[in-house]
């Protein structure tokens, strides 16, 4: 599902060169749960903007369940978005204009989709806000507002969900509930998870560990996975 080669990203402050990722090298296949942890400042969401094609690298190549991002132009960046990823964002990203239900919908709306709105509700039931479906997001709590984002990145089905620190806003209580809620509908609709947090709980959960330090992402050793989840 995902191949990286020699991924390397920098940023310029000046005549300063900071060194984000280094050779950056990784491989995950089809259903696979894969957390990346590491200090902050260390390069996740740099990595999760690359996977996105949302971030072009300086060097190296992406390729997403067998198509490389690096000669694909802006738009045919946001069509492999919208067909084959979903992206959710530590801080929500819900429109405030729109109601929940509108804002489920809008990935299949923009790909004009006839049925946008009567598989928006059914996920949103799915996720436990059938009943809120007409609120705003400043009508839902964080929680409420993070399951309508995770809702929202699924609605499409697509075969890779991308999540940045998912629980990162959120009481404990209401965070153990999104971790759940995530790694069920991973297995139900046997998506690759690939998740950014600092939770050794949330990461010991997944298939695999890995760990972004100094530019360079290397494999901890999960002797919880196995057990953590039925696969």
């Amino acid at each position: 599902m995902i191949e990286i080669s020699d991924l390397s990203m920098h940023y310029q402050l000046g005549a300063t060169r900071i060194d984000v990722l280094r050779s950056v090298n990784l491989s995950v296949a089809a259903g696979e749960r894969v957390a990346i942890t590491g200090p902050s400042g260390s390069g996740k969401t740099s990595l999760l903007l690359l996977l996105s094609g949302l971030e072009r690298p300086g060097s190296g190549r992406v390729a997403i369940d067998g198509t490389g991002l690096g000669g694909m132009d802006a738009d045919a960046l946001a069509d492999l978005r919208r067909d084959r990823i979903g992206i959710v964002f530590q801080s929500f990203h819900l429109l405030p204009s729109l109601s929940a239900l509108d804002n489920v919908a809008l990935p299949l709306q923009m790909a004009n989709r006839p049925d946008a709105h009567e598989r928006a509700a059914a996920l949103l039931q799915r996720v436990g806000l059938g009943a809120r479906q007409g609120h705003y997001p400043s009508q839902l709590s964080g929680g409420e507002q993070q399951r309508v984002a995770i809702a929202r990145a699924l609605v499409h089905r697509p075969r890779l969900l991308l999540a940045d620190e998912p629980t990162g806003n959120l009481d404990d209580h209401t965070g153990e509930a999104i971790r759940d809620l995530l790694f069920e509908l991973n297995l139900e609709a046997g998506t690759t998870l690939v998740l950014v947090t600092h939770d050794p709980d949330f990461a010991a959960r997944c298939d695999r560990v890995l760990r972004l330090h100094d530019g360079h992402l290397t494999e901890v050793k999960n002797s919880r996975a196995a057990d953590a989840i039925p696969v």
